[in-house]
């Protein structure tokens, strides 16, 4: 593996609310640090919806040494909103790339689920929800492919008028990406129970590619209670959201699982590693609205339905670094410690 990496997570927006009330740059450069240094990182996935943000995050890792992805993430934009984020990041994106970093700029990601139009369903928790019926989705890979190719050529014509580096796009395997007009290849990947037996075995066959374009898996990783692994992507859908979308409660008691999430993510490394993955980047450091309440109603404890390897704190902060608002999971230290094995 060319290169280990993690997602950095600067504040989902939807329709106006950012999930990351705080950003302090100060938090952002230690945490980048600590990334860098105790995760043993040399990329990171800088991802979210406000542009300066990212400009910013992007800049204090580029200080750092580190290879950075510029991903802004859109949910539930329209094609043209989406085009001008991505433009408005592309030169953000640029200026970082002409100060000496290495940065790839990531047209979005998952549109298909993300974004209105392109499958049926009026949010992303109902576009979502389509994965657990795959002949639903079945009959819609036709129409959803054409949709999502017509706009990333638009997407990469805009981006390429803008930034000189390599360019990819966050896919998931079913939108049936073309290719060529990208760098790299990269897909999103979550093992679940319906693809636990042959995940391993498969992902050689991934990476195969006559076009010898490198690989990256720029997404995959598990909730953080027991049996999350076997739900994969959909561990969040144990969230039940208010009316403004942030996370509210969890719909069921739920075990806490850590050595779970750490087990998946050893595993699902080792296998990108041994199977010839160019980059990973697990998903996530940290998800800070879906915050740890240790005594509270299990039901409150919104970090088990969390990706983050660091839980989220609702107030104060922790004692592995103090000053800082969340503590380390077992996942934490599993990663580290494959990242400085390989």
């Amino acid at each position: 593996m060319r290169a280990h990496g993690i997602s950095y997570d600067t504040g989902f927006v939807r329709d106006g609310r950012n999930s990351r009330p705080s950003f302090d740059p100060g938090v952002v450069r230690r945490e980048l640090r600590i990334i860098r240094d105790d995760l043993h990182c040399d990329a990171v996935r800088v991802i979210g919806g406000d542009p300066e943000r990212l400009e910013l995050a992007a800049g204090l890792a580029a200080g750092l040494g580190l290879e950075v992805w510029f991903s802004p993430y859109p949910l539930e934009l329209d094609a043209e909103a989406m085009l001008d984020l991505f433009a408005d990041c592309a030169e953000r994106a640029e200026r970082i790339r002409r100060g000496g970093a290495e940065v790839v700029f990531v047209t979005g990601a998952e549109l298909c689920l993300m974004s209105r139009g392109i499958l049926p369903g009026d949010s992303i928790e109902d576009r979502v929800a389509l994965l657990a019926r795959p002949d639903l989705v079945r009959e819609q890979l036709g129409r959803a492919a054409t949709a999502v190719n017509a706009f990333l050529s638009r997407a990469v014509a805009t981006v390429r008028a803008r930034f000189g580096g390599r360019v990819t796009y966050a896919s998931v395997p079913f939108e049936r990406v073309d290719w060529t007009p990208f760098d790299l290849v990269s897909v999103d990947v979550y093992r679940d129970a319906r693809t636990a037996g042959g995940f391993a075995a498969a992902v050689p066959e991934l990476v195969a590619r006559e076009d010898g374009k490198p690989v990256a898996v720029t997404e995959f990783g598990s909730a953080t209670y027991r049996g999350a692994g076997d739900r994969g992507a959909l561990g969040l859908e144990v969230v039940v959201y208010d009316a403004a979308h942030a996370p509210e409660r969890l719909a069921t008691v739920l075990d806490r699982d850590e050595e779970g999430q750490a087990r998946y993510l050893r595993e699902l490394l080792t296998a990108f590693h041994e199977g010839g993955v160019d980059t990973t980047f697990v998903f996530t450091f940290a998800l800070a609205d879906h915050v740890h309440r240790p005594g509270a109603d299990p039901r409150e404890d919104l970090d088990l339905a969390s990706f983050g390897i660091v839980k989220s704190l609702e107030t104060g902060s922790g004692t592995a670094y103090p000053g800082l608002p969340w503590e380390p999971k077992a996942a934490f230290g599993a990663v580290a410690d494959f990242h400085r094995g390989h």
